[in-house]
Order: structure tokens, then sequence, then C-alpha cells
């Protein structure tokens, strides 16, 4: 279901007005009073007024549902509210609302009710993506085709996406098995468009957050509460193809392109499994949670589901990027009382301040290791520490700065395949604890939900991640921003 996400201003229309109601950019409506909006079964989006005719339509897609109006201001400036169902005609043709609604400023939203089904459902569909043709190369924008959903797949029309580390890791083809051509992109939320059989989970105009590792339910880690390694929707980061039958479903000229992860976000369409999508509440923007189905969940959940610090507590954070400001994000909700940032850009400490860190250490500072320097400051050690950065050796000083008899030390990041762990085994003897975790410990179906939840309470902010925002056609931007270091996710709209 397309949405304006959060209230949205509907602008003031000209005849030659046209963009989609996705838009997050939209703003006031002013100038005339006695507006009619309207939808019908195509999903066009007009509004009109009186002796005026109708607008041009906004958008297309056959979307219908209702227009709930959130608020409007009258005439006298004094607020108006009401909702207005749309009900469908006689000849069961068309669906399509028209209302009028004295106004000088309108607040509207498009709530989910039901989605016709889609022209689209069953074809091929033919949309743009951004290739990588090769390794280290600039992503090339090209039309591609995207064959219908198989059993137990979904095809979804991706809204938001943005640009992860581990994305840049395979374009460079650092990763085991580098894979070309192949569509990246693995953080991002979207519509579905339509379902492959036996798919009951979700339906078309369900909004969903896509995901790189799964929950089929079915496995032993899935029906563990202490467990999300699903056996069957691991992530695999070696195939290009899906599940059911080995074989891409995208293609140029009839050219398989390869995958990423499940999940090949950086496409107007993707096909995934229904183990890797995340229901969500059709409230939440799309332009902001996107960024939760990848980083900034693994490194929330490493805090709050697995190291759990207590109100008042202490806790060091290894790594000051996205995952680790994350992890800082989570020791905030938690109450955390102390949060040690630990990073060797000193520029960081500022922008961290914004996620709750409160003190600042850069191993360069000082000649001893710098778990001695945290264990002199907190008298002892770190009640938890978070790492991120997949460095061995900032992985034994986070281990080692924890507290005995009960420090906690969780680790995050990635370390090379060569790298051993190596600490006195009297560190473990003196009951500290060491854990490591796979996205936060979240089981994408399950528990995604109740994260976006959080951010529609106003628990956990995802604003202050968010550093650039750019059209799908100027992609490679954002791969220039984050091998520059420059700002944590860079949102891609695929609407321009």
């Amino acid at each position: 279901m397309a949405t304006l996400g959060s209230h949205q201003m509907i602008p003031y229309l000209s005849k030659s007005s046209r963009f989609s109601h996705s838009d997050p950019s939209l703003t006031n409506l002013t100038g005339f009073l006695g507006l009619e909006l309207g939808i019908c079964s195509r999903g066009k989006f007009s509004a009109s007024r009186k002796g005026a005719g109708r607008y041009r339509e906004l958008s297309s897609g056959k979307f219908c549902g209702k227009l709930e109006i959130v608020e409007a201001m009258s005439r006298n400036s004094l607020p108006l509210t009401q909702n207005v169902p749309l009900r469908r005609r006689e000849d069961q043709s068309r669906l399509s609302m028209h209302r009028r609604i004295p106004a000088l400023g309108i607040k509207a939203r498009l709530a989910e009710e039901e989605l016709e089904a889609a022209s689209t459902e069953g074809q091929v569909i033919r949309c743009k993506a951004a290739v990588a043709w090769e390794a280290g190369k600039p992503l090339v924008m090209e039309e591609v085709e995207v064959a219908p959903p198989q059993a137990m797949e979904v095809r979804i029309k991706v809204l938001f996406t943005s640009l992860c580390h581990t994305d840049i890791y395979f374009w460079e083809a650092k990763g085991q098995t580098p894979l070309f051509p192949r569509i990246f992109g693995h953080e991002a939320a979207g519509i579905v468009e339509s379902v492959g059989e036996g798919v009951t989970d979700v339906k078309p105009g369900d909004h969903v957050l896509p995901v790189f590792t799964g929950e089929c339910k079915e496995c032993r880690h899935c029906k563990s509460e202490e467990s999300n390694m699903c056996d069957l929707l691991r992530i695999n980061t070696d195939r290009g193809v899906m599940l059911s039958d080995g074989k891409t479903r995208f293609s140029i000229n009839k050219k398989p392109i390869y995958h990423f992860v499940g999940t090949s976000t950086f496409s107007e369409y993707t096909v995934v499994h229904v183990g890797c999508l995340a229901k969500i509440n059709p409230k939440a923007p799309l332009d902001k949670v996107c960024i939760l189905s990848c980083g900034i969940s693994t490194g929330l959940g490493a805090t709050l589901n697995v190291a759990k610090p207590k109100k008042g507590s202490s806790v060091a954070i290894f790594g000051l990027g996205a995952v680790g400001l994350a992890a800082a994000e989570g020791a905030r909700i938690a109450g955390a009382s102390r949060i040690i940032g630990v990073d060797l850009n000193p520029k960081k400490f500022e922008e961290a301040k914004k996620f709750g860190v409160t003190e600042f250490v850069n191993p360069k500072d000082y000649s001893k290791p710098v778990q001695e320097v945290i264990a002199e400051m907190t008298d002892g050690g770190v009640d938890r520490s978070v790492e991120c950065t997949g460095n061995i050796n900032a992985m034994i000083s986070a281990f080692e700065c924890v507290h005995d008899g009960w420090g906690v030390a969780v680790l995050v990041g990635v370390p090379n395949k060569d790298d051993a762990f190596k600490t006195h085994p009297i560190n473990i003897l003196n009951e500290r604890t060491l854990k490591g975790t796979f996205f936060g410990n979240y089981k994408p179906r399950t528990d995604l939900p109740s994260v976006v939840e959080k951010y529609m309470n106003k628990e956990l902010e995802l604003e202050k991640f968010i550093s650039h925002n750019i059209p799908f056609s100027e992609i490679n931007k954002a791969f220039d921003y984050m091998l520059a270091g420059d700002g944590l996710r860079c949102i891609i709209r695929m609407d321009e």
C-alpha cells in the first residue's frame, strides 16, 4: 500500500503538478477553499476545486483504501478533523471518493484498507536497477526484468533503501566468492506488490522491511527463544539465486543478474523469500524505518538483547560508526549512566554525544592498553562492553575491560578469517562473560516490528542516523560518502 508515511502536507496543486504520494517532501496546501480529493481504482490521486476542473493525476498503481484526514484548518483557522471512506460504485468497476473539504490547509495520510489485484501480478516487471557489473566499478542504471515470485516468495516495490558497509565489502570483492553482475542492497523498506504460492503472512499492499537473514519459523533455531540463526534462511553471501529453484529473478535480455543476501534492494522491484520480510506498522515512515533492516538493529539489539545493561550501569562501545552508535543508543535507552565511546577518530565524539555517549577514549592517546585505561576510569572495569569494529585487538580489549564478577562483553564486528582471539583463561575464571551476536539477536519476522514500534513511540531516534538523502539516479554518491567516511546513513529514494 503506498502511503504518505507519517502525516505529510499535501501541496497546492496546479494543472502541471505531478508527483508520487510517497514523496517525502510534500509541503503545505494553501490558496483555495473547497478542495476535493479523489482516488480511483488505478490509484490516481487527484484534486479539484469548484469551477476549476480536475487536476492531473499525481501517481499511478492500483491502490485503494481510505484517505484519513488527520488535520485541516478551516477559513477561521479552527481545526477540522474527519475521516473520508472510499465507496465502491454500483458497477464495481471503479473505486472513488469525492468529498468537499473547506480548508486553507490539510494534513492527510493514505491508510491501508485493501489493495486491488495489481495488473502486474504474475507478470514480468521491467524497472530500473543499479547493477554492479564489475568489482569496485560504479553501479550502472539499467532496465532489468523482474520475474514473478515463486512458491514462498514475495515481490516488493522498494520505496527507500540505504547503503551499508557490507554492500561496500562485497562490491569491492573482499567476500568469499565474488559474484557479478549483481544487484546489491539490503537495507530497505517497501510495499508488497504480489506473492507466490503458499504465502499467507503478507499480502499485496503490506508495508515490509526486507532482511538479509530470515526466520522460517520451523527449524530448531526459530523455535528457540535464545537464537535467531535460522537453519534455512541464515545469511549466505555466496548464494546469488533463490532457494526454491536455484535461479535468479533478475535478468537483462535473458542474461541472469545475481541476487545479494536474498534482498537486492538497489532495484525498484525485488523478490525475496517470505521468511526474510518483516511486516510493519503501515503508519511508520518508510524513509526512516528502512535503516532498521540491518546495521541499526544489529547495534541496538547487541546492547538491549544481549549485553542488557541495567539502569545506572556503565557501558563501553568500541567503534563509533553507525552500528556502534546504534549500540550506544541502546545503552541510552536502557538507562546507562556512563557510556564510554572508544574510537581512533576524535572527530566522532561530538557526533556520538547525540547518541548518549558521555566520555571518549582514543587508544592512540595512551601508552598502555586501552582496557587498562578504561579499568582505571571505572574502578575496575565497565559493567558491559559492545565491540563493533571487527578488529581483533579491539575485541580482546572489549572483553578485558569489563569488571570481574559480573562484566559482560558482546562481540558484533566480524574479524578476518585468520584472526585468533587470545586472552588469559583467568579473565574468564574471574567471572567475566564473552558473548557473540548476530543481527542483535532479533528474529526478523517476530521481533523487527517491535523495533519499528520503539521508533513510533519515540523511544528510539532514527533521524540522527540519517546524514544524506539522494535520488536513486545518484546512488553512486552514497558509495562516495561512505568511502570518504562522510556521514552515517544515506537514504536513497527510489521514486524521483
